[in-house]
């Protein structure tokens, strides 16, 4: 497949044009024309890039890529050995940030949606979505349905909370900024990657339970899902790897 109608495809599902993203989506960097391998993952590590080389792939798909709005414009250290690994073996390097966050079907939300059976309602934010569970469960089972489905245990928070968990808002990434917002919409629960320190105390004196799951674990499902959509659409070949991250 052409690298460049690998990217126009993907933009076109993502609907990439709609979003002001604080990172390029699409094809970051430029390589070998026809794309015969893929590897996707999390983050453009350099430990991906070695699987990439590996497994002998011409292309890298990640949700975590380069040249973010703050990042430094000095290439130096990891950053020169990494765009090294990628440019001298003829590699094509995608991202897609916040297209894949909010895609309804492919993105991370719909994932984290879809592994704990939450029906999806709407938006409380752009990319903070809602949605109620089927039969309410206490906060307690919830944090151990999460635990099986993930194989990781939450942080889970819930002093002062309600008992029963029936309306639930959740946010992949570095999402525990927007728990004042989803309290002020009215749910029970708030389900994010990240924590901050300040979280446990807005937890406790708001009175939700908040879960927090690890940025690279509510992250990594998205572009799993847009490997196997690939793949299945169109016959190509798409190896998904999970660089361990706990955080």
């Amino acid at each position: 497949m052409n690298n460049f109608f690998l990217e126009n495809i993907i933009n076109e599902k993502l609907s990439s044009n709609k979003y002001d993203d604080i990172v390029p989506n699409g094809l970051q960097i430029e390589g070998a024309k026809i794309v015969k391998k893929i590897i996707t993952g999390v983050t453009a590590c350099q430990k991906l890039i070695d699987k990439a080389l590996f497994y002998h792939a011409n292309a890298i798909i990640v949700h975590h890529g380069y040249f973010w709005k703050d990042e430094s414009q000095y290439i130096h250290n990891m950053k020169k050995n990494r765009l090294k690994s990628i440019l001298s073996n003829e590699i094509n390097l995608y991202s897609w940030h916040l297209p894949l966050d909010v895609h309804c079907q492919l993105g991370n939300n719909a994932q984290i949606a879809k592994k704990l059976n939450i029906s999806i309602k709407g938006h409380i934010l752009p990319y903070v979505f809602w949605g109620t569970i089927k039969n309410k469960i206490t906060g307690i089972d919830f944090a151990k349905k999460i635990a099986e489905k993930y194989q990781k245990q939450p942080i889970h928070l819930y002093d002062n909370a309600p008992l029963y968990i029936k309306r639930i808002a959740w946010c992949s990434g570095r999402g525990q900024r927007f728990i004042k917002e989803a309290y002020i919409f009215g749910v029970d629960a708030f389900l994010t990657g990240e924590i901050s320190e300040e979280t446990i105390h807005i937890a406790s004196e708001l009175g939700i339970h908040f879960f927090s799951l690890g940025h690279h674990e509510t992250e990594k499902d998205g572009v799993k899902s847009l490997g196997e959509w690939l793949s299945s659409k169109y016959n190509i070949d798409v190896t998904f790897i999970d660089i361990y991250n706990p955080a």
